[in-house]
């Protein structure tokens, strides 16, 4: 099994909206992903909490069968789609992926 999870830090303002309705959208982007290809076992997506500690606005924890559905996912067209916008509006990404 592989584990890939993927944390964004958040611009301000960018792409006309704060950092909290980026993060929104990023989260629904990402939640739509969740079934697109075979050997997707989990995929959850979470919005910093005021009152919690973080140093990430966004958080991406997924795991996969192996390596060759996280291939699959990351070269689908519809998680490509997503880096324009991604890429516009943060600060920072930070991202592992690892075998258990």
């Amino acid at each position: 099994m592989i584990k890939h999870i993927v944390m964004w830090k958040l611009k301000d303002f960018a792409e006309g909206a704060g950092r909290a309705a980026n993060a929104a959208k990023m989260k629904e982007q990402l939640l739509a992903c969740a079934g697109i290809v075979p050997g997707i076992l989990k995929l959850e997506v979470a919005i910093a909490e005021p009152g919690l500690e973080a140093t990430c606005d966004v958080v991406l924890y997924s795991e996969f069968e192996n390596k060759q559905a996280l291939d699959a996912y990351q070269s689908h067209p519809q998680h490509q789609a997503l880096k324009p916008f991604f890429s516009a509006v943060r600060d920072a990404r930070q991202c592992m992926d690892y075998t258990i």
